[in-house]
């Protein structure tokens, strides 16, 4: 790795496959499958190939929402895609395209309809089912403005600050506090906020709220990147108190657990294609079932 106090770019830049950090082995400059694969598709007009990272939670946490409300067409399938190559594969490029989760397949209808990009999503599941986006004209404006600022704004969180303090190879002081600056700007900016409005869009719970919680939720309790104490999340007291309150949202407690594949067994659904699974197919009770049936 080159001193970045010496580093010159050169005219033209060339790929060199050993950069790159943690994730060197994913990270490639050109799109498009490195193989071929299929993906499965369930019996729920929804399917959904995803990982419990933020962007991938948001989308669960939307669609068990969705069910609570009782939106029985909201049923669906979480098929798990391991950012370790499998979004890579033919099936799942051609959902999407851009080789990120979460990608989402509409079988409801006469022809199947792709979505890809969380925001893109959340905004599709919520006028197919009339539900969590305002249909008064300046609530939805407001509730929209919110959700894209978050989509604007998490690359600076995950992929600046989250890379540079988290995954680069090595520590660079100017990236770290530039990155560092961003995230507590939109800390302030979300806290400012949240201090009139028990919501991000105002008083009703949204898809605005459904797409922030997951970064800025889990930033703010010092969860995403281990940063809490460096970025003095505590300080965000309005931020703090809208992140308690969704967390014990049933609906969120559910969603942020499909998928996931880290953390407490009893936490991890890897996939979840019933209702049921949350209390027979969570890690720890299949750990169990095979400990039993080895015995």
């Amino acid at each position: 790795m080159t001193d970045p106090a010496t580093y010159t770019p050169p005219k033209v830049w060339t790929w060199n496959k050993e950069s790159g950090g943690r994730f060197a082995s994913i990270n490639r400059p050109i799109a498009g499958p490195t193989h071929d694969k299929e993906l499965p598709v369930g019996r729920h007009p929804l399917q959904l190939y995803s990982l419990a990272t933020p962007n991938g939670v948001k989308v669960t946490v939307m669609l068990e929402e969705l069910l609570a409300l009782g939106h029985k067409g909201a049923e669906y399938d979480a098929w798990l895609i391991k950012i370790d190559g499998d979004q890579f594969g033919s099936g799942f490029v051609a959902v999407n395209p851009n080789s990120k989760i979460p990608a989402l397949m509409d079988r409801s209808g006469p022809k199947p309809i792709r979505v890809f990009e969380s925001g893109a999503i959340l905004m599709h599941l919520a006028e197919k089912f009339g539900a969590l986006l305002p249909t008064d004209t300046a609530a939805r404006a407001e509730c929209l403005s919110w959700l894209f600022w978050q989509m604007g704004s998490a690359p600076y969180l995950g992929g600046g600050f989250g890379h540079f303090y988290a995954y680069a190879p090595t520590k660079i002081e100017y990236a770290i506090d530039r990155f560092a600056m961003e995230v507590k700007r939109q800390l302030d900016v979300l806290d400012r906020r949240l201090a009139d409005n028990e919501y991000v869009a105002g008083r009703d719970y949204t898809i605005a709220d459904i797409a922030v919680w997951p970064w800025y939720g889990a930033l703010a309790k010092g969860v995403l990147y281990g940063a809490g104490e460096f970025l003095c999340v505590q300080e965000y007291k309005n931020v703090q108190r809208w992140t308690d309150a969704i967390a014990k949202r049933p609906a969120v407690q559910r969603g942020r657990m499909v998928n996931r594949t880290w953390g407490e067994p009893s936490s991890q659904l890897h996939e979840r294609h019933d209702a049921s699974d949350f209390e027979t197919k969570t890690q720890d009770k299949l750990e169990a079932s095979q400990t039993a049936a080895g015995a």
